[in-house]
């Protein structure tokens, strides 16, 4: 199976704190750099799982940037999309606290300013998947740049996927803005968790998935909806990531496939495998 993933490539920066934060003090910690941003992860994920993968995303030639490309190639992830000189690479601070729950501090860098010219149909030749993060949605540009590629996607057979990634960003650009810009997608599976899919409201495409976390997930297909149980772990490390991990295990797979690299995820550090 061969997935094409587009949307951000950034530096995540993950902190695990090995006690609560103390303010204006220092507190030990585990730090790892590693390649992040959702549809990096939802890459690193569905390669873990075995499949062939492209990642779209703009990219820069900076010391971040050079680090984050390497470590997809050691992963036998195909980087597409602009190499861009001059311009900084976006990071994500994940500062994960012991009890495994996470604060996120993100800074898009150069990733935020991808445009349908940096796209073409050639990198969804053969795809099977082509997974959108739906950060690239917020952006007027990014939409243009997920729809061009969607239609070549549909052109060639392949299934569109969507990721609606922020409530907070649905909220800023507008129900309905969203909405249309998910729609002219025509994505056949819909991932959303329950804030996003308050924010977003009715479900929207053939299948529509609720990631809940430890509570397991909802799969809404052709008016049936069916709950599934999350699978049990004896330690949670950290959550970021689950939810990537969930989409490249549905897509690759099915519920089972996903809510096991869902399971995998939280016993890691960081968002991929």
């Amino acid at each position: 199976m061969r997935v094409v993933t587009l949307g951000d490539l950034l530096l995540d920066v993950v902190v695990r704190l090995e006690a609560p934060p103390a303010s204006d003090d220092d507190v030990p910690a585990a730090i790892d750099l590693v390649p992040g941003g959702q549809a990096a992860n939802v890459a690193a994920w569905a390669r873990w799982l075995g499949a062939e993968v492209r990642l779209v995303a703009r990219h820069t030639d900076d010391a971040a940037g050079c680090l984050i490309a390497s470590a997809l190639e050691q992963r036998g992830i195909e980087l597409a999309g602009p190499l861009v000189g001059g311009e900084r690479t976006g990071s994500v601070v994940a500062l994960v606290s012991p009890d495994g729950t996470r604060t996120l501090a993100s800074d898009r860098g150069a990733a935020g300013e991808l445009g349908p010219d940096d796209v073409d149909e050639a990198m969804v030749d053969g795809a099977e998947i082509l997974h959108v993060a739906g950060y690239t949605l917020l952006r007027e540009a990014g939409a243009a740049a997920a729809l061009r590629l969607a239609a070549a996607a549909h052109g060639y057979g392949a299934r569109v996927s969507v990721d609606l990634s922020t409530a907070h960003g649905i909220a800023e650009l507008g129900r309905e803005q969203m909405r249309a810009r998910v729609a002219a997608l025509e994505p056949g599976v819909v991932f959303a968790n329950e804030a996003e899919a308050a924010a977003f409201g009715e479900p929207l495409g053939a299948v529509w998935v609720i990631k809940r976390g430890a509570l397991g997930c909802t799969v809404e297909q052709s008016g049936e909806r069916a709950s599934h149980a999350a699978v049990a772990v004896e330690r949670v490390v950290d959550t970021t990531g689950a939810g990537d991990a969930f989409a490249a295990g549905f897509l690759v797979g099915d519920v089972e496939r996903a809510q096991a690299a869902a399971a995998r995820c939280i016993t890691l550090t960081g968002a991929s495998p």
